[in-house]
């Protein structure tokens, strides 16, 4: 009887550490849905890479869960009904975890479409995960429980982004200027709520939208940013769009400051050249100088591929997902999305959490000046011999922003 007790015991205990490792060994495969043509192609091609890099760092060992994270690329050309049909295809090659960042008007059309997707299927639902649309909505009033942020979004990096500006005295008078998507919209909106709010000395004498990824000369852009007296441009400008904009002014003369969310990524690094130095400033959950364990990263990254990293929000996804698929003991994404809500974990730079009213992550921000790089800064992007080098840094308490997302749970 003895005998038999113990041989249950033991039974149960081995039950217990197979369910624990359940996962363990399986390939979790994950698409990403971003253009990798055009104009804004090449932001793409680079973060593609990323993710391709950091699926073998963090597979297997690399994880808690001991998973192996396959990740493969959809082109969306940046078009939301593209993105839709990208979404299907996706699901249908058995992916169930689904990564998008460039474009909010993307992805809010994705948080929709997958929303709706996992209503009429139950048992084969979907997690996306948003590296970088920071539309405000998507985890306000369009927020969704099947979507996770990993960055910050707008009006977090302007909240800490107008706390920088308000101790620059010299700012007297400001130029905004943005794409015309939700992003640009909303980066406009912020930045006049919060300059009124701590600098309401300041004067904001110009305001443009722009066509998304369609203008190649914004020399008159620059022209009328002179002639405003500006001496200070905001913008949520990335890609293509950053790049050929600081270009312009570079050429006509425009010696005024730039306040960016989007200085270090592909392109624009080249664009500022040394005319950038001590006047271009970035707002960013991250930066090229980090230093520990993401300095090796960036070096390996750039020696094997000759590009630079700048999405780390890349990282993170890796990490939430080994966490909670270990939580959870399964790969499920009903278990792993309950298992990623209220998620604290070390990344990078400190402890971020997945704050479990919206889905939007907890983070420190920096503020980083373009400048020479230097044996304190050294890392240089796109061989420019420049670097993004923080003057600030500030934490979670900061830069959080209250929620109003009146969450549906399953």
């Amino acid at each position: 009887m003895k005998f038999a007790i113990r041989f249950v015991a033991a039974a149960a205990v081995l039950v217990c550490a197979n369910s624990a490792f359940a996962q363990k060994g399986e390939t979790v495969k994950l698409v990403r849905i971003d253009p990798l043509t055009g104009l804004l192609g090449p932001v793409g091609i680079s973060q593609l890479k990323g993710y391709q890099f950091f699926a073998e760092k963090f597979s297997g060992t690399g994880n808690p869960a001991g998973v192996k994270f396959e990740i493969t690329g959809i082109d969306n050309k940046l078009s939301p009904t593209e993105s839709l049909n990208a979404l299907k295809a996706a699901i249908d090659q058995g992916a169930r975890y689904i990564i998008q960042g460039n474009g909010s008007s993307v992805a809010l059309a994705l948080t929709d479409a997958v929303t709706k997707y996992n209503e009429r299927n139950p048992g084969k639902e979907v997690i996306y995960l948003n590296d970088s649309a920071v539309d405000p909505d998507l985890t306000n009033s369009k927020c969704s429980y099947w979507h996770f942020r990993f960055d910050a979004d707008t009006s977090m990096k302007m909240e800490a982004l107008s706390s920088f500006m308000e101790s620059q005295k010299d700012i007297k008078k400001v130029y905004i200027l943005g794409q015309n998507y939700s992003h640009g919209v909303q980066v406009a909106k912020f930045a006049k709520e919060t300059l009124a709010r701590k600098r309401p000395d300041i004067q904001v004498v110009g305001e443009d939208l722009h066509p998304l990824a369609q203008v190649r000369d914004f020399a008159p852009y620059i022209a009328k940013i002179k002639a405003s007296g500006a001496d200070t441009v905001i913008t949520g400008n990335w890609g293509s769009d950053l790049s050929l904009l600081i270009k312009a002014a570079n050429e006509n003369g425009y010696t005024g400051k730039f306040f960016t969310y989007y200085a270090g990524v592909t392109g624009t690094p080249t664009a500022l050249g040394a005319n950038g130095a001590g006047r271009v400033y970035q707002i960013a959950y991250n930066h090229y100088n980090m230093g520990g364990q993401m300095q090796k990263w960036q070096d390996e990254f750039k020696a094997k591929y000759n590009d630079d990293f700048y999405t780390g929000s890349t990282i993170r996804i890796y990490q939430v997902l080994g966490a909670a698929m270990a939580k959870a003991k399964s790969t499920d994404p009903v278990k792993v999305a309950a298992a990623m809500e209220g998620l604290k974990f070390d990344s990078f730079n400190g402890e971020v959490e997945m704050r479990k009213t919206d889905h939007q992550l907890q983070q420190p921000l920096y503020v980083t000046v373009w400048q020479k790089a230097d044996k304190k800064f050294p890392y240089s992007p796109e061989n420019t011999g420049m670097t993004l080098a923080p003057v600030k840094e500030y934490p979670n308490y900061v830069s959080s922003t209250p929620t109003s997302c009146q969450m549906k749970r399953p």
